[in-house]
């Protein structure tokens, strides 16, 4: 059997997993290399169990890290067939799985801008695994493509056509963890596919889908991943007249507000303290209090929003990190939302690397066996 390789990238982690590439698509080993720039720790399982920890070097670099993963992947026996990168903005030009050559690599760098947490990130790691293997075929997944049927009402925004001309549009995130909804729905909830579904990924980064049929209708996001809920360190939805005023008036430079925006805003800003929703949660400082109640009532906001793009709402799905495992937070969010008329709520784990093979496995299967 050969296998595939996805990654998931970020500014201080590594996360992989290896899947058999046969229909069934069998998870066979998984982990990640966590805390980079900090106090990285390597942990790995093999078909589901864990079997390593290691502690790596405080200067441990993400290179440093998938050299890693490649080794203990050579150390098992296992012989990769391609590898599959998450990368989180696909911008107008992608709304499915590409292989990553050399012109789609370089239309992908023009998006940077548009996903400074991610992008650079994402892409960092093609290039040490291009320069670690480079018969490997990569493919990249994008967490836009999900969003890119959207109809003109939930991508434009209402400015000159001259600008919108230029890219300037509502785009959509999460796309990958949102897809792999729409596959459990069809698997684990079938009387909900044709239903009016609002999905909530709900972590340091957080959005909503409104889905129906297992095609996104309307999301939170926009251009950027800083629109929509508030989230860890993002902002959120913000006035455009307040980061005018940032640049203009406070002399901020644009560099200092897109850190702040990204960075020190969000959960962490309004507490004063953490993004961390355990530590928040656990909190009895008033600041920590408000920071959740803005949060739940925020979320609730927008979801009722999305009830809206679609009509109503037959259920509503919680996933990602806080959806998945704060249920102080669910109950808030419910609790705002009594008002509706009767719904569903479940979690559904996110799982964007099985959404990822499953695309790989769907597009170029063909390819990688003719």
């Amino acid at each position: 059997m050969t296998h595939l390789l996805t990654l998931n990238t970020g500014s201080s982690s590594v996360k992989f997993r290896l899947f058999g590439l046969e229909k069934t698509l069998p998870l066979l080993a998984g982990g990640k290399v966590s805390d980079i720039g900090g106090h990285p720790v390597f942990d790995v399982r093999k078909e589901g169990k864990k079997l390593e920890s290691y502690t790596l070097s405080e200067d441990a670099s993400h290179e440093e890290a998938i050299d890693l993963i490649l080794k203990w992947l050579d150390d098992q026996r296992f012989t990769l067939k391609a590898a599959a990168h998450r990368i989180v903005h696909g911008g107008e030009q992608y709304a499915a799985p590409v292989k990553l050559d050399e012109g789609a690599m370089k239309y992908l760098r023009s998006l940077e801008p548009l996903a400074p947490l991610h992008q650079p990130h994402n892409l960092a790691a093609v290039d040490i695994l291009q320069s670690r293997q480079p018969g490997l075929p990569q493919m990249g997944c994008f967490d836009t493509a999900f969003h890119a049927r959207h109809g003109r009402l939930f991508h434009e925004f209402a400015l000159p056509q001259s600008i919108r001309d230029q890219g300037v549009k509502r785009y959509g995130f999460h796309g990958l963890s949102y897809d792999w909804i729409a596959h459990c729905l069809k698997t684990d909830y079938p009387h909900l596919v044709e239903g009016k579904v609002v999905v909530a990924h709900l972590g340091n980064g957080a959005s909503l889908c409104a889905m129906q049929n297992g095609r996104s209708i309307d999301t939170t996001m926009g251009m950027t991943a800083l629109d929509g809920l508030p989230m860890g360190t993002r902002c959120g939805a913000l006035d455009a007249g307040a980061v005018l005023y940032m640049l203009r008036d406070l002399g901020l430079s644009p560099d200092e507000t897109e850190n702040i925006l990204y960075n020190e805003s969000g959960l962490k800003g309004l507490s004063g303290l953490t993004n961390d929703v355990k530590v928040l949660s656990e909190s009895t400082d008033k600041k920590a209090v408000f920071a959740l109640d803005y949060f739940a009532m925020k979320a609730a906001q927008f979801i009722a929003t999305m009830a809206v793009s679609l009509g109503g709402m037959d259920a509503l799905i919680f996933t990602g990190g806080i959806g998945e495992n704060s249920e102080k937070i669910r109950i808030m969010i419910l609790r705002h939302l009594s008002f509706l008329p009767p719904f569903e709520h479940h979690i559904i784990p996110a799982n964007e690397e099985r959404a990822m093979a499953i695309e790989i496995w769907r597009n170029f299967q063909k390819e990688m066996y003719p």
